[in-house]
C-alpha cells in the first residue's frame, strides 16, 4: 500500500541531498548543450536503476533484527550529514564530453551512463536504501526517491542556473544535512529504546 508520508518524507530527503551533487551540474551542462528531453530520458532512466537497485538493498535490511538495522540504517544517516557538511564543492560538469551527434539515441545514452556510473554507491542511493529498510515500504520509498531525482534531473537541465542564483548551494546542503542528522537521531533513538 502506498503511503503518502513516507513518499513525501522521502521525496524531501533525496531532493535536497541531491540538489547540491555534482550529477545535478552534469544534467545542468548537458541541458544547455543538447535537446533537454533527450537528456530528461536518459538520466530518468540511470535513476530508475539506482532506485529500483536502492530499493531491492533495503529490502534485504529487512530481515535482519529491527533494533540492528535502526542502528545502521542511523549510523549511515549520521555519516551522510557529514559527507554533505564537510565535502568540498567544485564544479565537475566541465568535464563532461558530450556526443557529438544530437540524436535522441547518443544524446539520451550519453545522460544515461553519465548518471549510471555517476551515481553507483552515491549518497542518495545509498540513502534510499536505508529509508526503503526503515519504513519497509519498498513502493513508497521508491516512487518518492525517484520522483525526486527526476525533479531534481529536471531543474538542472531545465532551469539550474536560475536556481543557484537565488538559492545558495551551501544553504542547500545544510537543509539536507539537517534533516539527515534529525533521521540519525531518530533512527539511533529506536535501536536503543526498541
Amino acid at each position: 500500500m502506498i503511503s503518502f508520508t513516507v513518499m513525501a518524507i522521502t521525496f524531501g530527503v533525496v531532493f535536497l541531498a541531491e540538489l547540491p551533487d555534482k550529477t545535478a551540474l552534469a544534467g545542468l551542462m548537458l541541458g544547455t548543450r543538447y535537446r533537454a528531453s533527450y537528456v530528461f530520458a536518459g538520466v530518468a532512466a540511470a535513476f530508475t536503476v539506482h532506485v529500483a537497485l536502492a530499493i531491492a538493498a533495503g529490502s534485504v535490511l529487512t530481515l535482519l533484527p529491527h533494533r540492528l538495522v535502526q542502528a545502521v540504517v542511523g549510523a549511515l544517516f549520521l555519516a551522510g550529514a557529514l559527507v554533505l557538511l564537510l565535502r568540498k564543492h567544485d564544479d565537475d560538469g566541465e568535464n563532461i564530453k558530450p556526443p557529438a551527434d544530437q540524436s535522441f539515441w547518443k544524446v539520451s545514452g550519453a545522460g544515461f551512463m553519465l548518471i549510471l556510473v555517476a551515481e553507483f554507491g552515491d549518497l542518495t542511493q545509498i540513502m534510499t536504501a536505508n529509508l526503503a529498510a526503515r519504513y519497509d515500504n519498498p513502493v513508497s520509498v521508491g516512487l518518492g526517491a525517484v520522483l525526486a531525482l527526476w525533479t531534481v534531473a529536471g531543474i538542472g537541465i531545465l532551469g539550474g542556473r536560475t536556481l543557484m542564483k537565488y538559492v545558495p548551494l551551501k544553504l542547500i546542503t545544510k537543509v539536507a544535512a539537517g534533516l539527515m542528522l534529525a533521521l540519525a537521531g531518530f533512527s539511533l533513538y529506536e535501536a536503543i529504546t526498541g
